[in-house]
This record gives C-alpha cells, sequence and structure tokens, in this order.
C-alpha cells in the first residue's frame, strides 16, 4: 500500500490559515497540553504560515516564519535572520516526510524574504530531527510552556 501524497504550501487564504490553527491546536493545545493562550500570539498575524495537505485536502501538519522586528527577538536582533516555529505535524502523519518537508519549505519562505539564517527553539526531544536537517545547538537549555527547549540555527 503506498503512502498517501501530499504538498507544502504556503498560506495565502482564510481557510489554509484555519487548518494550520486548527493542526497546532490538536498537537500543541491537546496533545502535549499547552495553555491555548501561549499558543496562539500576536506573530500569527504577520507570519508566514506553511501548510501540508494532503491530496484529499486534510491538514497533516503547519509551520511558521517570524521574520524582520518580529523574529528580532528570538535571533538577537539580528534582521537577516528569520525564526521558524510552531512547527505541528499530526499523530498519523509522522514518519511520513511531512516535518523535513514543512521545514524546508519554511527554509525556501525565509531565503524568498533575503534571509540568510534561521532561528528556531527546538524542544529538546526534537533537537535531534533538527540537527539531522542542518540546524546546530547555542546556549544553554530553557524553558518555554513548561517544556525543555534549545536554541538552534541553521545558515544558508
Amino acid at each position: 500500500m503506498s503512502q498517501p501524497s501530499y504538498a507544502v504550501r504556503v498560506v495565502d487564504d482564510p481557510a489554509d490559515r484555519e487548518a494550520c490553527f486548527a493542526v497546532r491546536k490538536e498537537v500543541f493545545v491537546v496533545e502535549q497540553r499547552v495553555p491555548q493562550e501561549l499558543e496562539y500570539d500576536e506573530y500569527d498575524a504577520g507570519a508566514v504560515h506553511v501548510l501540508a495537505v494532503r491530496e484529499d485536502g486534510v491538514a497533516l501538519g503547519t509551520g511558521r516564519l517570524l521574520y524582520g522586528a518580529a523574529a528580532a527577538g528570538r535571533t538577537g536582533g539580528d534582521l537577516s535572520v528569520g525564526s521558524l516555529g510552531r512547527l505541528a505535524v499530526r499523530k498519523e502523519a509522522r514518519g511520513l516526510g511531512v516535518g523535513v518537508a514543512l521545514v524546508r519549505g519554511i527554509e525556501d519562505a525565509a531565503r524568498e524574504l533575503g534571509l540568510v539564517a534561521v532561528d528556531l527553539h527546538a524542544q529538546t526531544s526534537a533537537s535531534g530531527f533538527y540537527e539531522r536537517l542542518g540546524y546546530a545547538g547555542y546556549g544553554d537549555e530553557f524553558s518555554e510552556a513548561g517544556i525543555a527547549h534549545l536554541a538552534m540555527r541553521r545558515s544558508f
């Protein structure tokens, strides 16, 4: 039996945006018990959102890219660095390459914006995933939403 195919796209309509938020709610709020008021923030409005959608229209995963002033707080003030975040893949889609495709889609969007690198705050349990994609950790482990994280960066 073949795996379902999917496409990754930059979100440009309200329905796709709602699909992104639904995936985030399922993964972060329900599965990981992140308080909803921490999951959604003022940066969502100006972020580049990326969505992975199966050929039958089912949303499989999402992520977002912050850039410019919105990313500056996470990148040490460097406006040439974007901030990848809110990467979420629905449980039934894990292991299909969706996370890798989302990260690469976000990196493509960052390059199109003229950025030279992407930072992220990885849950420490996912740091190996990001290392395999070329990200390197820096600094000390810290807590976000009660979950251990590590800052990581990949330059292009």
